[in-house]
């Protein structure tokens, strides 16, 4: 068994089954972190205590944050196995056509939605890394760690830093992308799509991937244009 999970991890079907798992788990993390988010319209101390809540699930049975460090171990290691199953399929489909050919109509979607996917992938991965600097390690954030959760946040979308509210816009609007055509992806690989389940599939993918955006986007743009304070 310990020979053949690293077998099946090396085959195609396996690289894309790894990716749609672990796509799974991020989306999962994305509807809970954005439902948790959407709590700042409830209020300054609403919010505050959602945020701390995190930090003590599980108390006392455990030690103050160990739920929280095991969901990020989790997610940490989703987004690294997600990523190098995505830069190991993309190399094996270049070497299994390593001459370009003259591609059919119908395939300028697909090209578009690999590239979305390929640079999107880029980017989406330098906003995690300002996200965890910004409002997880406070490096860049206005207000340092003796601040509140709802402080640091309404600092950081203040109307005067709107360059930044714009560079969180710009990258949710590529997760909801990166999403949309990642939950379809999922359903083919994971054999849910047949020609009487296509359409809803679609737009399942479609309904979570705008729910999810709008959602994270709701909030920047809400603090910015002083809907919240």
């Amino acid at each position: 068994m310990a020979i053949a999970i690293p077998a099946i991890y090396r085959s195609t079907v396996g690289k894309k089954a790894v990716m749609a798992v672990t796509g799974g788990v991020l989306v999962l993390y994305l509807v809970a972190h954005m439902i948790g988010n959407l709590k700042i319209f409830l209020g300054e101390e609403d919010f505050n205590h959602y945020a701390h809540w995190l930090r003590t699930i599980g108390e006392p049975a455990v030690p103050h944050r160990t739920v929280l460090t095991l969901i990020e171990v989790v997610l940490g290691l989703s987004v690294v196995l997600h990523m190098w199953s995505a830069v190991s399929l993309g190399k094996r489909a270049s070497h299994a056509r390593p001459v370009k050919y003259q591609s059919k109509k119908k395939s300028h979607a697909q090209g578009y939605a690999v590239h979305t996917m390929r640079y999107g992938g880029v980017i989406i991965a330098l906003y995690i890394v300002w996200h965890l600097l910004d409002l997880t390690f406070f490096v860049v954030n206005p207000k340092n760690s003796d601040a509140t959760p709802y402080e640091r946040m309404v600092s950081d979308f203040d109307p005067s830093r709107w360059y930044i509210t714009v560079w969180y816009v710009v990258a949710l609007l590529l997760v909801g992308l990166h999403l949309n055509h990642g939950i379809w992806s999922a359903f083919q690989t994971l054999g849910l799509r047949t020609p009487r389940s296509h359409r809803a599939l679609r737009g399942l993918a479609g309904a979570v991937a705008a729910v999810v955006t709008l959602g994270f986007i709701s909030v920047p743009l809400s603090i910015t244009f002083g809907w919240v304070s």
